[in-house]
Parts: C-alpha cells; sequence; structure tokens
C-alpha cells in the first residue's frame, strides 16, 4: 500500500490487475475503497491505479483550501511518479469534475474519459447541498451525519433492503481512515469552485457519461450536458441506482464500463 510525496502531500495509492492503465477517482467523503466492488470486473481485463484524494483516507489532509485542478495535477503527478504516460481515466461525482480537469490539462496522457454521476457545474439545489455538508461535520457526529446525507445517495429500494443501510453507517463511523471535518470543508468548496462548462467541448478523447436514472443528488440533466457538449461523448442512463450506484449496482456499472473500454482503439495523437 504505497504512498508518494507529490505537491507537497503524502498521496496514498493502490495498484492492481494486468493491462491497459485505468484510474479511478473518488468523489467527496470517499476515498479508494469506494471502487471495491467493481474492482474483481476490472483488474481482470485492466491495470486498476485508485488513490485517496488529498484531505481522504491515507493521504495527506491539509487545513488549507483544496481545488479540483489541484488534485488533477495530484494524479499527473502520481502517474509521472510511476511511469505511466497514458491511460484511461474514471471519477465519480467529485471523482469525475477531477477527471474533466485532468483531461483539459494533459489531453496528452487520456486514452479515454469515464464520468459517472458526475457534473460541469452545480445548480442552485446541488450547491445548497454540498455546501451544508462541507459545513455540517463541525457540528454534528459522524453517525448523523450520515444519517443526513446517504437519503441523498441512495434510493428507496436499496433503504428497504433490511439493516443495509445501518450497516453501511457502522461501516462508516468505525472505518479508521474516517475524514477529518477540514477535508471535507475543503473538498466541498473545491467541488463549489469548479465549472468546466465553456471548456468541455475541449475534451477530445473518447467519453463515457454515465447516470443512474434515479440519482437526485446529480441528476440526469447533469450528465446530458456533459454528454451533448463533448465532442465524442456517449450518455448511458442506468435503469436502477441512484447516486451511490457503485455500491447499490456495481454489476450493471461494471459491465457499462467495459463495455465502453473494451471497444476502444488506441488513438494516435
Amino acid at each position: 500500500m504505497p504512498k508518494v510525496h507529490v505537491n507537497g502531500i503524502d498521496l496514498f495509492y493502490d495498484i492492481k490487475g494486468n493491462g491497459k492503465p485505468l484510474v479511478l477517482i473518488s468523489g467527496l467523503l470517499c476515498d479508494h475503497s469506494y471502487w471495491s466492488l467493481i474492482m474483481p470486473s476490472l483488474t481482470s481485463q485492466y491495470q486498476v491505479i485508485r488513490l485517496d484524494n488529498r484531505g481522504m483516507g491515507r493521504s495527506s489532509a491539509p487545513d488549507s483550501p483544496y481545488t479540483i485542478r489541484q488534485m488533477a495535477d495530484d494524479v499527473a503527478a502520481l502517474l509521472d511518479h510511476i511511469g505511466i504516460d497514458r491511460v484511461h481515466i474514471g471519477g465519480h461525482s467529485m471523482g469525475g469534475q477531477i477527471a474533466q480537469e485532468f483531461v483539459l490539462a494533459y489531453p496528452q496522457k487520456a486514452q479515454s474519459l469515464l464520468l459517472l454521476s458526475s457534473l460541469a457545474k452545480g445548480d442552485g439545489l446541488f450547491n445548497s447541498i454540498i455546501a451544508t455538508w462541507g459545513d455540517l461535520l463541525r457540528h454534528i457526529d459522524l453517525r448523523l451525519y450520515e444519517q443526513v446525507v446517504l437519503p441523498w445517495i441512495f434510493t428507496d429500494a436499496f433503504y428497504s433492503i433490511p439493516g443495509m443501510i445501518d450497516q453501511l453507517i457502522e461501516f462508516a463511523v468505525h472505518y479508521p481512515f474516517a475524514p477529518k471535518s477540514h477535508s471535507i470543508y475543503h473538498q466541498s468548496r473545491a467541488i463549489l469552485g469548479c465549472d468546466t462548462t465553456n471548456r468541455l467541448q475541449n475534451i477530445l478523447c473518447p467519453t463515457l457519461v454515465l447516470v443512474g436514472k434515479q440519482d437526485i443528488l446529480t441528476p440526469v440533466k447533469f450528465s446530458q450536458q456533459l454528454a451533448q457538449t463533448i465532442p465524442h461523448a456517449e450518455l448511458m442512463v442506468l435503469d436502477h441506482g441512484g447516486h451511490g450506484f457503485l455500491i447499490e449496482s456495481p454489476n450493471a456499472v461494471a459491465a457499462a464500463m467495459l463495455k465502453f473500454l473494451d471497444k476502444l482503439t488506441p488513438i494516435k495523437f
């Protein structure tokens, strides 16, 4: 479980599998483990590189402002450290924002882009939710925080599975690398400060935009905007699952990602 010192922080990363490299970037509140349920499907065909964004998991958590571009630079520095020139890169939610900034800043490093439950810029409702989440952990304990956040992440069908939500809350409360309140604040403000709307047309690599039909945090309209503006993008809407479809519908998510990746041929620049 290695770390590398880049851009003034210690960045934790994990590499599993064999094949063409695929970078996966998590969103707000989450570290690399958020991808765990789809890892067996992906690592059978790809070398999967996951990391803990600054402020999360086992990476450094400086108490200073973060930006989405800064976190994209962290990813680029990690790839330089491990000697990988070009990757497929995917991100969930805020991780998708980081992936967009990565492709825009380092187009030569990106073979394809996968945007899961992501956005170019939040609307009023989304921004209000994220701002509140950024402030809230300073005022309540983690258990109550999870109880407030999770209804925005999972569907009623998932809530109806006996004991499932309680199990997730217990996991979060006892997780040894739980996020610090200042980290959530700084990540939330990075999300609010990011806007790729007027630069999406500059993303030229093949792009998959994937979203759950029941996502109420980053609704389908956000993904439609991405898919309509990125030149070589395709939109896929999963019938089952909300914002947390990596946990709620992992098989469907993995299948969609693999279908997209497997049909790509290398692009020459």
